[in-house]
């Protein structure tokens, strides 16, 4: 059973020039060293947050993405934002050990391993209001009017929305943590990297994704498998260019 909300206690002092998301992120993540936040609290609502720290809407969605990716909550949808416990808090510190090019390789070959049976999973389990919001990511990430933050975040979260689909609550705990992570472009800028088109990079990832969503619509997982392990593998494939284009410029 869920704890009821605490009241959370502002830090003493704060340092006057600083980010406002890392504002907020501070305060929240001193309430959990305090103890004011324990595992299974759920976190006040966008506004509270908001009235509480004065800064908007977009500071606050900022900051708790921030604080998922380091393991320290987790967002359950339409129900609330919660704090994890320690063991799941130490899964998140993989995405702050991510610095390298050699990093977003190694978390691509778990991704590999991890996603191509979720999208056979989901592809046997899905229902027909999953695949809506799977469509739904899939459209905004094809929308050419998004900035680059906002098709990361819908690529997130199409994959989040596929582990989702397995019915499986554990391939979306291990997926939430590693949050914008999991999408290479979140770290690196691919396309430039390996010295290609952006429209035509976006567009060949977005085919690929388009034949993730069409094998799970069909409900037939041998596909859905194979088209996620392509995407994924082709992701890895990309990222290794770019890097042998860096260690050769290097040299």
């Amino acid at each position: 059973m869920t704890n009821t909300t605490p009241a959370l206690a502002l830090p003493v002092q704060r340092k006057k020039q600083r980010n406002l998301a890392q504002g907020v992120i501070e305060n929240i993540s001193h309430n959990i060293q305090i103890g004011s936040l324990k595992p299974g609290d759920k976190l006040p609502t966008e506004s509270a947050i908001m009235e509480m720290h004065g800064v908007s809407r977009t500071v606050v969605r900022e900051a708790i993405s921030h604080l998922q990716a380091s393991g320290l909550v987790e967002t359950r949808h339409g129900i609330g934002t919660f704090i994890l416990d320690q063991a799941s808090a130490n899964l998140g510190k993989i995405a702050d050990t991510m610095l390298t090019m050699r990093d977003v390789l190694a978390v691509l070959e778990l991704r590999i391993s991890l996603e191509t049976e979720a999208a056979w999973l989901a592809a046997s389990r899905r229902t027909d209001e999953q695949m809506v919001a799977i469509h739904d990511a899939l459209k905004a990430m094809q929308n050419k009017t998004n900035t680059e933050n906002s098709s990361v975040d819908a690529d997130v979260q199409f994959h989040l929305l596929i582990a989702q689909a397995t019915e499986n609550r554990y391939f979306v705990e291990i997926l939430s943590h590693l949050g914008n992570t999991i999408i290479p472009r979140a770290r690196l800028n691919t396309a430039s990297l390996v010295q290609d088109d952006a429209e035509k990079y976006l567009e060949r990832v977005n085919r690929e994704h388009e034949d993730i969503y069409d094998a799970i619509l069909r409900k037939d997982p041998e596909a859905a498998r194979a088209a996620m392990r392509t995407h994924l593998s082709n992701s890895r494939e990309r990222l290794r260019k770019a890097h042998d284009l860096m260690e050769s410029a290097r040299a």
